[in-house]
């Protein structure tokens, strides 16, 4: 197991028996669901080049799928949740990001320059598309579900730490769902881009990513020389949600 989780706000966790076991079997599912005519139009995004797969994948609610139990090492550096959310299954695919009719070029520019940069459960809200925290995960976890170094995860190392202290002192005592973070949002993250190069991260089946509630991450352009399976860069993604006042703490 590689731990940089106290420093860098990341885990990523060396292969084992027991993650394995499920990203095999919650593959076989994926590849049906992504097939799927209706659920793939629902899904794709950036010109058919991403397939966004919230909810997507069918797993139980206490986790397992297909029969096979969700556990690995990295179970005993989470709060275990009383029901495991339908995973996203994230999958990327040759030419990401292309753009979409209603992107802007601007936020075009930044999903290849900046790989999409966010903190997960900031969602904008009303016209003006403030950024509000609608979504207090309490932690990303990442399992690769097919062999791809293409459009790997990005992360900011050390970024949950500017981040998390940013959003603290704009929350204060506030109800944290109430106040409008877009400016603080910019700042940090801008704060972040100045003083910390990002980090691809290429894990296999078998192998878990862990990383904190506040940290930045994206996702990489996919590269020319970058290899995938036909059916594309396969990553499900379990952010359990918890509540606003422990998401805002350190």
């Amino acid at each position: 197991m590689v731990t940089t989780w106290a420093k860098d706000g990341f885990c990523v966790f060396a292969h084992d028996a027991a993650t394995l076991a499920w990203a095999q079997a919650a593959h076989r599912l994926a590849v049906q669901v992504s097939k799927d005519p209706a659920i793939r139009a629902a899904n794709l995004r950036h010109g058919d080049t991403w397939f966004v797969g919230v909810d997507a994948l069918p797993n139980d609610p206490d986790g397992s799928i297909a029969g096979v139990a969700l556990t690995g090492p990295w179970a005993d550096h989470i709060t275990w949740p009383q029901i495991w959310h339908p995973a996203q299954l994230s999958i990327v695919y040759p030419g990401y990001p292309k753009q979409d009719p209603d992107e802007t070029d601007a936020n075009h520019q930044y999903r290849i320059t900046r790989k999409a940069a966010h903190v997960d459960g900031l969602l904008p809200v009303g016209t003006l598309r403030r950024r509000h925290m609608r979504e207090p995960h309490a932690f990303i976890l990442g399992l690769p579900l097919n062999v791809a170094d293409a459009a790997p995860l990005v992360v900011w190392p050390g970024s949950h730490r500017i981040m998390g202290a940013a959003f603290r002192g704009a929350i204060g005592d506030q109800d944290p769902t109430e106040v409008d973070l877009t400016d603080t949002y910019h700042t940090a993250r801008r704060t972040v881009f100045a003083g910390t190069d990002p980090v691809p991260i290429v894990a296999n089946p078998g192998q878990a990513i862990l990383l904190h509630r506040h940290m930045l991450h994206g996702v990489d352009i996919w590269h020319p020389q970058a290899t995938a399976p036909p059916e594309g860069r396969m990553i499900a993604y379990f952010r359990p949600e918890f509540s606003p006042d422990a998401w805002v703490a350190a």
